[in-house]
């Protein structure tokens, strides 16, 4: 990372217009923001079972939906202190109170989308990150806040179809374990269609998991963590395969992160079109979102953000 910094200094280039070329792309697409704002499983000290709730803000622009995830996230704080609900931070910067269902979480998330003036579905969207593979154990998933109830692969596919059927949401990442490749890929031939399903554990940002992934028909997404597989070059990899392929990219931090903001540049600079850069509080994410503003604002009018058009279902 530092010798791309140099480099792209060297050539008076931005970060972003660096990466553009290097990966021979127009480096104008802004990245749809997933903000987590729910934080359970592995990131909080509660019982919430999915690791990640996420609004998906889409307006016309980067700004206006930052600017819309804003304020859905502040009026659900008020509606989480009007129910006596925890407004602590888990490790993403989301909220971390104790909820007893999964499905508890995203009638909150649907009451603060349209309590901000927006409509679930059209302006505004949901994705989660069960983590599955921190729920597997003997061949079963466990949801606490389902009152202890064990799921097979197919009981899961099932809930999985349900819940998007009940409600906006557009991505599911981790939805099954990292080693259960055939649940996977009944997973995708369920709703694979509809639903965009993200491999983070199953491709760890790794070309040969990803090519496995590929060649199977599982899974239609990959995240891209850059520290997950090492190198700037071997993300770059990982990202044109996943492209060549027609699979989608999620350019994403770390649950611990520094004030670096080097994945707002790859995602620019690779027009991968989505980013993960955690909720809107604490430094350490709001650094993304306030370099991806400084980018919109510089690239004017070639800018482009494709917003819902990415996610209407």
């Amino acid at each position: 990372m530092a010798y791309a910094k140099a480099s792209a200094g060297a050539e008076s280039l931005e970060l972003f217009q660096y990466f553009a070329k290097l990966n021979g792309e127009e480096g104008n697409v802004l990245p749809v923001p997933l903000m987590n704002v729910i934080n359970g499983g592995q990131h909080a000290d509660n019982e919430i079972d999915i690791q990640e709730f996420m609004i998906v803000p889409c307006a016309e622009t980067f700004k206006d939906s930052l600017r819309m995830g804003t304020e859905v996230f502040q009026n659900l704080k008020k509606i989480l202190h009007s129910k006596k609900l925890s407004t602590a931070l888990g490790d993403e910067g989301g909220f971390a109170p104790e909820i007893g269902s999964n499905r508890e979480v995203l009638d909150l998330l649907c009451e603060a989308s349209k309590k901000s003036g927006y409509e679930p579905g059209r302006d505004l969207f949901i994705a989660l990150d069960v983590a599955a593979t921190e729920l597997f154990d003997q061949g079963s998933y466990t949801f606490n806040t389902e009152e202890g109830i064990k799921k097979s692969s197919d009981e899961l596919i099932t809930y999985y179809s349900k819940l998007s059927t009940d409600y906006p949401i557009v991505s599911i990442e981790d939805g099954l374990s990292e080693e259960d490749w055939d649940g996977w890929k009944k997973l995708t031939d369920a709703i694979g269609n509809r639903v965009q399903l993200v491999g983070d554990d199953l491709f760890v940002t790794n070309p040969q998991r990803l090519q496995r992934g590929i060649e199977t028909k599982t899974a239609n997404a990959i995240l891209i963590k850059v520290n997950q597989i090492g190198s700037l070059t071997e993300t770059f990899k990982a990202i044109q395969m996943a492209k060549k392929a027609g699979y989608r990219n999620v350019i994403s931090h770390r649950s611990g992160e520094t004030e670096d903001v080097t994945i707002a540049d790859i995602a620019v600079g690779t027009c991968s079109g989505q980013i993960k850069t955690g909720s809107l509080s604490r430094s350490e994410r709001l650094a993304k979102y306030n370099q991806l503003l400084r980018i919109e604002e510089s690239l004017g009018s070639r800018a482009k953000f494709l917003g819902r058009s990415l996610f209407s279902k």
